[in-house]
């Protein structure tokens, strides 16, 4: 990819889709890291029509657990593991119980460790069992609308973390490029759609938004008390906690 620094509504799009999934882009899609990060909920919204189509077919020909098990291979796939391997090298790092610097060192090592894939693993299996739960305690309009937000929620996240930690690493890194600038207001503002959608799911909706709320608080707490800073590995970790999170919250039956 060409990067670019110029703004560009839809240049931005394809270069935020270019970035987290493996979707089709087109022809040369710029580079645009700045840009980009305001359409992270948007391509959330896009993996989660997506993942609505694949569920719709999945369900015609199997019952829900294996209907959810497709829907759990499909968000692997379009994003071609990408934040699930941050969610492993985040693991290694974080609980290696070293220093700062040393579980950044370990978050850089390509090669998986045990606590990696224990957390890929649970990651996993919270997200399958979220998945199955909304399928069988929600009405069907219900669970489609919750496999449409989730995906745009989780990565929503992505944003909070990186306006409100730093970036860690002195060299480049796979997220360097997204902490050129602060981020302000027009960052923000495609977040809404989520939000405002959840607004007419009810119970459910309130579930989906305050679980964001939380979950956003609980992990940016826990990375500023274990690292002080944040990396592209911890942002990917963070979008697969809050998937797993979300669908799990949103699948109790609190009513």
């Amino acid at each position: 990819m060409t990067r670019t620094d110029t703004p560009g509504f839809f240049a931005d799009l394809r270069a935020c889709m270019a970035f987290i999934t493996i979707l089709p882009t087109g022809k040369n899609p710029v580079y645009s890291p700045v840009g980009m990060i305001r359409f992270f909920p948007v391509v959330g919204l896009i993996i989660g029509t997506l993942l609505v189509i694949t569920d719709f077919l999945a369900s015609m020909v199997w019952p829900a657990p294996a209907a959810a098990l497709v829907d759990l291979i499909f968000l692997v796939a379009v994003t071609g593991a990408f934040h699930l391997d941050g969610l492993g090298d985040t693991a290694d790092g974080i609980f290696s119980h070293q220093s700062r610097e040393r579980a950044l060192e370990i978050m850089k090592d390509s090669r998986t460790g045990m606590m990696g894939l224990v957390a890929v693993v649970s990651g996993l299996a919270a997200k399958l069992a979220g998945i199955w739960s909304v399928k069988i305690s929600c009405s069907p309009v219900q669970a489609m609308a919750i496999l449409l937000l989730v995906p745009s929620f989780s990565r929503a996240s992505m944003i909070l973390g990186i306006k409100y930690l730093k970036y860690g690493r002195k060299g480049r890194g796979t997220g360097k490029d997204l902490f050129d600038r602060p981020l302000n207001s027009k960052d923000f503002y495609l977040c809404l759609i989520p939000l405002g959608f959840s607004l007419l799911l009810g119970y459910k909706g309130l579930i989906l938004i305050s679980g964001f709320a939380l979950g956003c608080v609980a992990i940016l707490k826990f990375y500023k008390q274990k690292m002080n800073c944040i990396t592209g590995d911890m942002l990917g970790a963070m979008t697969e906690v809050m998937e797993a999170w979300l669908f799990m919250a949103a699948g109790m039956n609190v009513i």
